[in-house]
């Protein structure tokens, strides 16, 4: 905690708020960009199968 309040005391609270959030949310966005990549090749395999 106390580092927390000195990184905020140093780099200012909006900062370590968007670096805390990309920490956080860093495991959430690699999962969406794996189901992103699996509807891609789902898309293009139905487009395939149905002549488009």
């Amino acid at each position: 905690m106390e580092d927390m309040l000195r990184l905020a005391a140093n780099y200012g609270f909006p900062m370590v708020v968007a670096g805390y959030l990309l920490v956080r949310l860093e495991p959430v966005i690699k999962e969406l960009q794996k189901s992103i990549t699996s509807l891609t090749v789902v898309v293009a395999v139905s487009e395939i199968i149905n002549g488009r």
